[in-house]
């Protein structure tokens, strides 16, 4: 057998996740989002495994990343006969993402109290 080593969440890093959930990101993107940004790149055993999550769940995780421009996928080909791994990497730095993560929850925040204005005018 080979032996591997499995990367796991510090505590600040369980915190970052934390901060995330509590913004409203989903639990599955926080987690594969703090995973992405504390390695250069991991395939999707690696985030299934240090993250904890099933692999239909780091898909739909990497499939918001994606929408949002955040993560690159390559394709590694197999050694043997069999599929092809895919290695994920953040295509911007944390700071990038979180100001992003940022302005948009300004924008929900703004579009929020301008329809709170618009009721009380029909008052």
């Amino acid at each position: 057998m080979k032996e591997q080593s499995i990367l796991v969440f510090t505590d600040k890093e369980e915190e970052f996740v934390n901060l995330l959930i509590k913004i409203g990101t989903k639990k599955t993107v926080a987690q594969t989002l703090v995973f992405l940004a504390n390695t250069p790149e991991a395939t999707s055993r690696e985030l299934e495994r240090g993250t904890d999550l099933r692999q239909p769940e780091v898909s739909i995780a990497i499939k918001y990343l994606d929408e949002q421009g955040w993560v690159h996928c390559r394709t590694i080909p197999s050694e043997n006969k069999g599929r092809p791994q895919k290695c994920y990497s953040l295509t911007k730095p944390v700071k990038e993402i979180i100001a992003a993560i940022e302005k948009a929850k300004k924008d929900e925040a703004n579009n929020q109290l301008a329809l709170v204005k618009k009721m009380r005018d029909y008052l």
